[in-house]
């Protein structure tokens, strides 16, 4: 199979109130041995499709080795798709035209997930955020003005006493907020957070939470939040999809995501999210056998039978499953919802 690197040549159709539709997105890696013959394809996104509409924020969860990142930097034009096709803000990527990426990094900002690894530590905060203005010629009377906005906005504050400190000086928490300060450098329409408080302690993880919701409410921003913790979604989200080996098998609003899960996997990971209630301390969690599928040779059919207990047998192991959508705005991939 020679890889394609451009989408389609049709352009996709969004109503107004769409910021990003992904349709049948595909990003494979081929597997080179000894140094040219093709060892097969690793396909860490297979056949993705999803809409994430103005001032909305959706969350994207799974295991690692989903596929979570991969889509994300899918999407930031850091990684070429397969195949598929990607419209923002009603304009259809072409990912073989440098002048369509540059657009689209304007329009996304990117919260890492690594703070301290995310930031260059022999420069100071003014200059961190200085940078991108820079390489993107924004013209330079807006520099200063744009730094201390955003610096008041992730209340990293007295804005002085911060502009000539370098990442080290920082704590954790602090670090992160200098990240998504520089993510709104450039007023994105979108930001793209890739488990932006997993490597923060618990309580610093429920403000910087916090602080991100209170920016997109305040600036109407779509955002796409990465984790592959569940129990933070409701917090945070309108809508969540939840990834598989390469797939999203169920997408639906928060609230009714987890008030009637119905694919076998999204009930896998409800049941392991740790209850703090004491008396519960020795309860026994049921854990489906055996781990995620190779992506290089994913299984026949549904990609999460041979750990389901619930698999038909003939159906799920033999035929992929479409998407239903069993009840409005909920979608699933899993065959006893035919």
């Amino acid at each position: 199979m020679k890889e394609k690197t451009l989408l389609s040549a049709e352009a996709g159709q969004t109503d107004e109130g769409t910021l990003l539709c992904v349709k049948d997105l595909r990003t494979w890696f081929e597997m080179k041995r000894w140094g040219f013959f093709s060892a097969g394809f690793v396909r860490a996104v297979d056949g993705l499709s999803f809409e994430v509409k103005k001032g909305e924020a959706v969350t994207i969860v799974g295991e690692s080795g989903s596929g979570k990142t991969t889509l994300l930097r899918t999407i930031l034009g850091l990684a070429r798709p397969t195949g598929g096709e990607m419209v923002f803000d009603g304009k259809r990527i072409d990912y073989g035209d440098p002048s369509h990426i540059k657009w689209l990094r304007w329009q996304i900002g990117f919260v890492q997930q690594d703070p301290y690894g995310a930031l260059p530590p022999f420069m100071s905060v003014s200059r961190i955020l200085r940078e991108p203005l820079i390489v993107n010629k924004v013209d330079r009377d807006e520099h200063r003005q744009r730094i201390r906005e955003a610096l008041e906005e992730v209340r990293l504050t007295p804005v002085d006493d911060f502009l000539n400190k370098y990442p080290h000086m920082l704590s954790g928490g602090q670090q992160q907020r200098l990240v998504i300060a520089r993510a709104l450098l450039l007023r994105p329409k979108l930001i793209a957070a890739d488990e932006p408080v997993s490597m923060l302690d618990a309580s610093v993880r429920v403000e910087v939470l916090e602080l991100m919701r209170k920016i997109q409410d305040d600036y109407s921003l779509g955002v796409i939040y990465i984790t592959h913790d569940l129990s933070s979604v409701r917090y945070f989200s309108q809508r969540a999809f939840v990834m598989y080996a390469a797939r999203m098998v169920e997408k639906a609003a928060v609230g009714e995501l987890t008030s009637n899960t119905l694919h076998p996997y999204t009930q896998v990971l409800l049941n392991a999210i740790a209850d703090p209630d004491p008396e519960n301390v020795n309860q026994f969690r049921d854990v489906p056998p055996g781990e995620p599928p190779s992506l290089i040779n994913p299984p026949d059919g549904c990609r999460f039978h041979p750990r389901c207990a619930r698999m038909i047998e003939g159906l799920c192991d033999t035929e992929e499953p479409p998407e239903f959508e069993p009840s409005p705005g909920h979608f699933v991939e899993c065959w006893l919802y035919r």
